[in-house]
């Protein structure tokens, strides 16, 4: 038990503090601590200035104890749990956040258990909250009918994730001020409708978790609903992510031109899905000449792929921001576009494989084989298409060789010229250097 000048010098520091951020997955707070901790806030907040607190892999242990750190001053909560606590438990302390931090702008609750005690919980939380300061509702939950007529209609709500377990009639929804829009569904997608001529003209990034094997034509639906409501100008950020087979028609994506992340993840457990060939990377590339980061199907399998060589030089040449790239494609072609290119041009003596300066560093490529007498061509091919890229996420071992092939090539380069910048500085002492480096 800390002293009486214990307690004073830690108030003094208290006061100060303004954000929390605690990580419980390698140092858990012992229970003989919170206990303490419990007492010194009977009377007074613990931690009364304090704006944002953040519990990641909260345990079951803790959770009764959270309350501590929530003055009434807190305006941001986000709360990850790595465990499936009691729902009771959780419930209990989902329904007094609004008593606790009436002035909340932000709530983040993941993954919360699935039941109807978390339901009602979480939608009284909801109801009980004041609506008008509320911007972030991200919380892993259904929520009863009267939460779904509220959340949908928030107006200065920026960002919202909900739960869908159950076939459900939306209210028609109205949030002009929606930028983030993360959506888990368990069903058809008929929810969608609710979206039809809505105003949406700050929406920015959208993400959807099917958890229904039944998919569908999703994309074209969203299509749809995004050309209905002009979100199709604004979304930069398009996510959707199954654990299913699926094979959707891209073709419905291209009218969203200023995408920066396009990212479809489904899987090929139960045999390859992923039927993207070169005239669908080659329409995406022309499309979005803004993308970053393009992520299609799981990580790559040992499927042959109809994407080749010819389709990555196009996403490097239209997309030259390109920083993360997951796609199946074809590692002989890679051999076939270097020995290709020893041959000039008939017509202008030119390579066919032009070196395009794209930012793409980190390439993703699961499974697919990679043959050993094949290595050194295909480093070649892709430091050619691709000369910033570094790092290649890879299952087959096959690929080892060739990230470390890739990272000593970029030693050696920056080494070089490193050398030739000092060499034409025409210091003396630098130029010794470089003649030592070369």
């Amino acid at each position: 038990m800390p002293t009486t000048v214990e307690w004073t010098r830690f108030k003094r520091y208290a006061r100060r503090m303004r954000e929390l951020g605690l990580d419980l997955s390698d140092e858990p707070i012992p229970l003989d601590v919170l206990s303490v901790l419990q007492l010194r806030a009977l009377n007074e907040p613990l931690l009364p200035n304090l704006k944002t607190v953040q519990f990641k892999k909260a345990t079951a242990d803790i959770i009764p104890f959270i309350p501590l750190f929530l003055p009434h001053r807190t305006t941001d909560i986000d709360i990850y749990s790595n465990t499936t606590p009691p729902a009771v438990m959780v419930a209990s302390m989902v329904i007094n956040l609004p008593k606790l931090c009436p002035q909340m702008q932000s709530i983040s609750l993941q993954p919360l258990p699935i039941d109807s005690t978390i339901t009602s919980a979480t939608s009284e939380m909801l109801l009980t909250c004041n609506l008008n300061t509320l911007q972030f509702f991200l919380v892993d939950s259904s929520l009863t009918e009267e939460g779904r007529q509220v959340v949908f209609r928030l107006p200065n709500l920026r960002g919202l994730w909900s739960v869908l377990t159950e076939p459900t009639s939306l209210p028609a929804v109205s949030l002009p001020n929606l930028v983030h829009l993360d959506i888990e569904y368990h069903h058809d997608h008929d929810w969608l409708r609710a979206f039809h001529g809505t105003t949406l003209s700050k929406l920015e990034e959208v993400t959807f978790h099917a958890k229904h094997n039944q998919i569908g034509d999703f994309l074209e639906a969203f299509e749809d609903v995004a050309l209905a409501t002009s979100a199709y100008a604004t979304i930069s950020r398009f996510r959707f992510c199954t654990s299913h087979s699926w094979n959707p028609s891209y073709y419905s994506l291209l009218s969203f031109k200023q995408l920066k992340e396009l990212v479809v993840e489904f899987s090929c457990e139960n045999g390859c899905s992923s039927k993207v060939d070169d005239e669908i990377i080659t329409a995406l590339a022309q499309a979005m000449p803004k993308l970053e980061i393009l992520q299609i199907g799981g990580p790559p399998c040992q499927a042959p792929s109809d994407v080749t060589i010819q389709r990555l030089i196009a996403l490097a040449h239209h997309c030259l921001g390109l920083s993360m790239l997951r796609i199946h494609f074809q590692t002989d072609s890679l051999v076939v576009a270097l020995i290709n290119e020893a041959i000039p041009s008939p017509s202008s003596g030119e390579s066919r494989l032009p070196r395009e300066d794209c930012a793409l560093a980190s390439l993703e490529v699961g499974e697919i084989p990679v043959p050993e007498q094949h290595m050194l061509p295909i480093v070649l091919t892709l430091l050619r298409v691709f000369p910033r890229l570094r790092n290649i996420e890879y299952i087959d071992e096959g690929w080892e060789e060739v990230e470390n092939t890739i990272r000593l090539s970029s030693q050696i380069g920056s080494l070089v010229q490193h050398s030739l910048c000092a060499l034409h500085a025409g210091n003396p002492l630098e130029d010794e250097r470089a003649d030592s480096d070369l």
